[in-house]
């Protein structure tokens, strides 16, 4: 990737639950700007890898420097400074359903920005409301959203703080395949209009290769490949990699 800022950088990171070995000996650069996909099953520690990144969680050993800081290191005032330059858009999407779609962009903003007035509330949700291509969406309620209309408010809030990172959970999970390619779209977008540097985790193989500048596939506890969709799939020589491509793209 040349002379690219690297914005996270795992080494050698293990993590363990009991005698459940989940992540054993992982290695990966996440480059500025740069959309990576991270592959893998269900419980092949997609999650957890991600949990240790925003210090949810702490590796056994190894270490996961995000933004130049090893995240294992810092005090509770360092972790909640670097957690508003991550923003985690949850596959549910998280919307609160007793607020509005203002409300629910307004809570993280007025939680975490002081001094700002009413004005400048309203010009940031409506200016993020208008990038995600829903501004007649504001004072409605999330029961009134269909699922992809979820995921784009989802993003959106997520936005709000300006995050430098967005990790992106199952994006495209549970839509049809039309919504999940305006979902895909959107992770573009947003990367190319605000800059971001982003982890996306999935299973769906057409969202990595329509969002990923480079993919990573979790097996056993390590990465197994790692490069761009041409270079993994489909002539993969690892049977475990290949049946992900067929299960994705021939038996569906």
């Amino acid at each position: 990737m040349g002379n690219r800022d690297v914005v996270v950088e795992v080494r050698n990171l293990y993590k363990s639950f009991g005698d459940l070995d989940v992540l054993m000996g992982v290695d990966l650069d996440l480059y500025k700007e740069e959309n990576l996909v991270v592959l893998g099953r269900s419980g092949t520690g997609k999650s957890v890898l991600i949990k240790i990144m925003v210090g949810l969680l702490k590796q056994d050993s190894g270490s996961m420097k995000v933004l130049g800081r090893e995240v294992s290191d810092l005090n509770t005032k360092e972790l909640n400074a670097l957690r508003l330059k991550i923003g985690f858009s949850f596959q549910n999407s998280a919307l609160y359903d007793s607020m509005t779609v203002r409300e629910n962009m307004e809570f993280p903003l007025v939680r975490n920005v002081k001094n700002l007035t009413k004005k400048d509330i309203t010009y940031k949700i409506e200016e993020l409301l208008d990038a995600v291509g829903l501004p007649q969406t504001i004072n409605q309620m999330p029961s009134e959203l269909s699922g992809g209309q979820k995921k784009r408010i989802g993003v959106a809030r997520t936005l709000i703080l300006n995050p430098e990172i967005m990790l992106y959970d199952e994006p495209t999970a549970g839509l049809d395949p039309i919504t999940c390619v305006d979902i895909n779209n959107l992770i573009n977008e947003v990367r190319e209009r605000y800059k971001t540097t982003s982890i996306v985790i999935t299973h769906d193989l057409a969202c990595a290769k329509m969002t990923g500048d480079r993919m990573a596939v979790l097996l056993d506890g390590q990465f197994k490949s790692i490069g761009t969709f041409e270079e993994i799939f489909p002539r993969a020589e690892d049977e475990r990699v290949k049946s992900f491509y067929d299960y994705n793209f021939i038996n569906s």
